[in-house]
């Protein structure tokens, strides 16, 4: 018998973890950077959101069961809420899914979602997922299309403006250069499945590049925005709390709570319009 509340729970699962990671910071950044503002707008970018959400989670899930095993036993494949045959069958059902679903928000949407959908598959070979940089590079480049999609749903279409251009450009130079930040917590999983991530190859870099960069890039972005004062010295402390954070405390379940505030300042950057002086 079919169980719709069952189903939409289990496809929540499959979303859980990046709702702080993908669903507010893209939303966000689709609402600041849009060039057109309206409710329509606003709410296709939230679907079109979470349908690439889902797409990449059950992409990432229905390979890595192992690896969930260990660090999230609760998700959907080893809880056994679905078999590895319905996940397979969900991950190359949602290509036209989300393909058809950007057709509502023109070319743009559509190339960032066919963008998104090749990277998926790229990302799936050990080859890019199991070195720690190309799992960074792909990280990134998948923001980006997310951002782009998302900017471009919210915007019915509209060219990106200027300023929404240069947030694009931050927000990719950022991630590439912190998005490991979500690794020092699943060393362990990692390790099980064979993957060298940037913690792994080397986790005396990789941290200080997390204590390091994000004061600087904290700092660099408040000037290049020109914030008001009073945001550019919350902006320029939060990142400081990530960087003590990331530089003091080094265990597995430490690394968890540094990541949700490492979230909360990558929310932040996508906020960056809305906390500058002036209009670019």
């Amino acid at each position: 018998m079919f169980d719709l509340r069952r189903h939409l729970y289990t496809l929540f699962l499959f979303t859980y973890t990046d709702y702080k990671t993908i669903m507010l910071p893209i939303t966000v950044f689709a609402s600041v950077a849009a060039p057109v503002q309206s409710f329509r707008g606003f709410f296709l970018g939230i679907i079109w959101t979470w349908l690439h959400q889902l797409h990449i989670d059950v992409s990432n899930q229905y390979t890595t069961l192992e690896e969930d095993r260990v660090n999230r036993p609760w998700r959907p494949l080893p809880a056994k809420r679905v078999t590895q045959h319905q996940a397979t069958l969900l991950r190359w059902a949602l290509i036209p899914i989300t393909i058809g679903f950007s057709t509502l928000g023109g070319p743009n949407t559509i190339a960032a979602s066919v963008w998104l959908s090749a990277a998926f598959i790229i990302y799936e070979s050990s080859a890019i997922n199991g070195h720690w940089l190309g799992k960074n590079v792909m990280n990134c480049l998948g923001y980006l299309g997310f951002e782009y999609g998302a900017t471009a749903m919210s915007g019915e279409g509209k060219s990106l403006s200027p300023s929404a251009a240069l947030l694009l450009l931050c927000s990719g130079i950022v991630i590439l250069t912190t998005v490991h930040a979500q690794d020092f917590s699943d060393v362990e999983g990692d390790r099980a499945l064979g993957r060298v991530t940037f913690p792994i190859r080397s986790p005396g870099l990789s941290r200080a590049c997390i204590y390091l960069g994000v004061p600087l890039w904290s700092v660099l972005l408040s000037c290049a925005w020109d914030m008001m004062w009073l945001c550019r010295v919350l902006f320029v402390l939060l990142g400081s709390v990530v960087a003590w954070r990331y530089y003091t405390y080094r265990s597995i379940s430490q690394d968890a709570r540094s990541y949700v505030i490492y979230n909360v300042w990558l929310f932040s950057v996508h906020l960056l319009p809305a906390m500058q002086r002036q209009a670019i």
